[in-house]
């Protein structure tokens, strides 16, 4: 297990240093260097710290949306959360989303589906917040149709934004018609009477295949979709949906209040709040596509594209999203690790630890 965890770190480094090099490939090489050592890094202290706020509030979200179902204490959701945003930063695959659920059944005894709906509920708070904010920026922004950027092996332009913003609203979607299917009782009831009349289709199979096939395999399923449900219970009180909501605006603002400040530092450019605002929305359209861990590369893209609608120099542009880019990272990383050994969860084990579907339905 552990090998499986040192192979997927190398493989994730090896990734993102090939992202970042197929993203930078084109950009002077001095020019770059030149960029981030004329930065002043003192800026990065109050833009950390701004990081750091913003996922304590993403901690205050999750531990509102677990108390539906159970009540934990702030820092218990906290550790889990960032070590689960750690370890999507250093492996692929997005395995965080399942360590967190899996710390939670370890030392809270939160069941493993339940622990996977409230992520999915935040997910839908993120996806639905991205959206709102997307439409005030597009709205707000006239981008040229015509303007053309090219970045290493990324060729972007309005239509770029137009397909990855149409994706951002299907994958919203689906999450939100999922999260109702198995959340209101007759339609529950009915997808659940589905599954266990399935072994009945297996006509040619042995009453006695029929019946392990159901014990086995249909009967946990269903458990499993009555844990998804109690971690989505939160959508049947519009006061609870209120409060998530205005978590997620939080986390926005002061993330995107995180970009202006280290901007202050870094020269060759000077954007309004709401400019830079906009800015982190357009590299949030651009990292909500699979890509390596970290989001290295495509972050970078969505960057340098976001900050030429406002007339950045490339170089500039490309400096300073790369410096921030390990600004808004690192420390989610540094502190992942903190969590991990404040709380003794074995990193390894929770990212490649696999469950039967019995034992994680409880």
């Amino acid at each position: 297990m552990k090998n499986h965890f040192l192979i997927s770190l190398i493989a994730g480094i090896a990734l993102s240093l090939t992202a970042l090099y197929f993203a930078f490939r084109n950009v002077p090489l001095d020019d770059l260097l030149n960029y981030l050592i004329s930065i002043n890094y003192l800026w990065m202290v109050p833009a950390v710290f701004l990081v750091l706020v913003s996922f304590f509030i993403r901690a205050l979200r999750w531990q509102f949306i677990l108390a539906s179902s159970h009540k934990i204490g702030i820092w218990r959701a906290f550790h889990p959360m960032m070590i689960g945003f750690m370890i999507n930063c250093i492996l692929p695959g997005r395995l965080g989303e399942f360590a967190r659920p899996a710390i939670l059944q370890k030392k809270d005894k939160v069941s493993f589906a339940t622990g996977i709906a409230t992520v999915a509920a935040e997910r839908i708070f993120d996806v639905g917040t991205l959206v709102a904010f997307a439409v005030i920026t597009f709205a707000a922004i006239d981008i040229n149709p015509e303007l053309e950027i090219t970045f290493g092996d990324f060729q972007l332009n309005r239509g770029t934004l137009e397909v990855l913003f149409s994706r951002i609203i299907l994958m919203g979607i689906l999450l939100i018609a999922g999260m109702i299917f198995v959340s209101i009782a007759p339609i529950r009831s009915a997808i659940q009477r589905t599954i266990l009349a399935l072994p009945a289709l297996v006509f040619f199979a042995a009453e006695s295949t029929k019946k392990k096939l159901r014990v086995k395999v249909c009967e946990p399923l269903t458990r499993f979709i009555d844990n998804i449900a109690l971690g989505f219970t939160l959508i049947k009180d519009p006061r609870k949906i209120i409060i998530c909501a205005i978590y997620s605006f939080l986390v926005w603002i002061i993330a995107a209040f995180s970009y202006y400040v280290f901007s202050l530092g870094s020269p060759g450019f000077h954007l309004s709040y709401t400019e830079m605002f906009a800015v982190m929305v357009i590299i949030c359209l651009f990292i909500a596509l699979p890509s390596v861990p970290g989001f290295w590369g495509l972050w970078e893209a969505g960057g340098v594209f976001a900050m030429a609608l406002f007339g950045v120099p490339s170089n500039a542009a490309a400096g300073f999203t790369l410096a921030n880019h390990a600004v808004q990272m690192f420390p989610v990383i540094i502190v992942g690790f903190i969590s991990a050994i404040i709380t003794s969860v074995n990193i390894w084990q929770v990212s490649y630890e696999k469950k039967s579907v019995k034992s994680q339905t409880g």
